[in-house]
């Protein structure tokens, strides 16, 4: 039987065909979430609470505020949303050039490598936040549902989401009967009253849920950090292992395969093609963020006033997943009519750049943190506020906007999509860009 790579129509979505709203949003959402993942990269135990680390006043508790109104999430979501796009336009293609059943072989081989990438990510380049093993291992799922119904495809995603949302519930349920039978307990024990073993364990549970981070562990973590990279490396192992094994089976198949069901969707409804009425796109921004923004809002307020108590982080955590998906369709809105409007066309085409590099990208972002954060480069590890980390992300968002156009001019894909493709299609793509094409 002849290798499917031997046949000139299988291969990678050349730049002609490319959608340029779809580079541009992906481009966004890339540089977007370095926003978060920033606090991850450079303070310890405090990527939610800015009163372990960091700083919890002045510019330090704004820039929390900023990114839980407008970013927690958020471009996580629309980064997943793009995934699930991007997963039709690939197979679509494919089936209309003949490949039939090998579809599903190419696809499967690019997951394949995909989760690779994110191993390496994790294990090598030491981020453990990785998104890219979790895409892979819900990518695989994709695949039976790419000629689903759009409004089944949207239904199932809700559904997901609720049912993620109603585990939050009844994880917060649980922690108030932590709190009721500890509070109980310790009544009982400030009477007089002998407390049976039950009782003794519940408070000790309701004083366990409540300590944060001792400022001991705090401050052995931040020396692991700043020591040399075997040594970071052990450090994390128990990190990693949870974020790759409890992790997405408790939180990301809620919050990813969700998006990646409607993001199918909306690509079949062209919502991130550019083509839709300009009506329709200051909905999504109208409703979203009236929405998204509000719940958000409540919940930042709610944090606040118990100046980061555990208990009350946890209730605000209940509807995460309904401000989050109103804040991701407002940005929908907001970025669709700023690729229509065709203004600061130069931002667009270096959005677009980024975009188009996006795993090259989201590993680089990996390798600045390690060697700016990590022992065995300029181990800055908790030595910043969390206000400071961002001029580190304004510097490497300048840094990709420039640099990613500039390699475009001469190559045709990004280092990582290159090597992602050439695994795929298991023939050696062309790199270099020929001026006389």
């Amino acid at each position: 039987m002849e290798n499917l790579t031997n046949q000139p129509h299988f291969k990678p979505t050349s730049q002609k065909s490319r959608i340029n709203s779809l580079d541009v949003i992906r481009g966004i959402a890339l540089l977007g979430i370095l926003l978060m993942n920033i606090n991850g990269m450079g303070l310890p135990f405090s990527y939610d609470d800015p009163t372990v680390a960091g700083g919890s006043d002045g510019l330090n508790i704004k820039v929390w505020y900023i990114n839980e109104l407008f970013f927690e999430g958020t471009m996580r979501g629309l980064f997943t949303l793009l995934f699930g796009a991007g997963f039709i336009l690939l197979t679509t293609r494919l089936e209309k050039s003949g490949a039939g059943i090998k579809t599903a072989d190419i696809y499967y081989r690019r997951i394949f490598w995909l989760l690779i990438f994110g191993l390496i990510n994790v294990w090598i380049l030491l981020w453990h936040g990785d998104i890219l093993f979790p895409y892979a291992i819900f990518g695989l799922l994709l695949f039976p549902f790419r000629n689903t119904q759009i409004k089944n495809l949207i239904i199932s995603g809700i559904i997901l989401i609720c049912l993620g949302t109603v585990w939050n519930i009844s994880d917060y349920n649980n922690d108030l009967k932590i709190k009721e039978s500890g509070v109980t307990a310790l009544e009982l024990k400030k009477s007089g009253t002998t407390l049976s073993e039950s009782q003794k364990n519940d408070i000790i549970a309701w004083e366990n849920f409540q300590k944060k981070q001792s400022p001991e562990k705090i401050k052995a973590f931040t020396e692991k950090m700043r020591e040399g990279y075997w040594d970071v490396s052990l450090e994390k192992v128990k990190l990693n292992l949870n974020m790759q094994t409890w992790f997405p089976y408790r939180y990301w198949v809620w919050d990813l395969l969700s998006y990646m069901l409607i993001g199918m969707a909306f690509f079949k409804l062209k919502i991130f093609h550019g083509t839709r009425s300009t009506k329709l796109y200051l909905g999504f921004l109208i409703i979203g963020y009236g929405l998204g923004v509000t719940i958000n809002y409540l919940e930042a307020q709610l944090i606040l006033e118990s100046n980061f108590d555990k208990l009350i982080m946890h209730k605000a955590v209940m509807t995460y997943q309904i401000g989050r998906l109103f804040t991701t369709m407002g940005h929908i809105g907001l970025f669709m009519l700023f690729i229509k409007s065709g203004v600061l066309g130069f931002l667009q085409k270096a959005l677009a750049a980024v975009g188009r590099m996006a795993l090259t990208n989201y590993l680089m972002h990996s390798v600045i943190a390690s060697i700016l954060f990590y022992g065995f480069g300029f181990a800055l590890f908790g030595t910043l506020q969390r206000y400071e980390l961002y001029y580190i992300v304004g510097s490497i968002w300048v840094f990709q906007l420039i640099t990613s156009p500039i390699w475009l001019k001469y190559f045709q894909y990004g280092p990582a999509e290159w090597l992602w493709r050439s695994l795929t299609y298991q023939k050696k793509q062309p790199f270099k860009i020929d001026k006389n094409d």
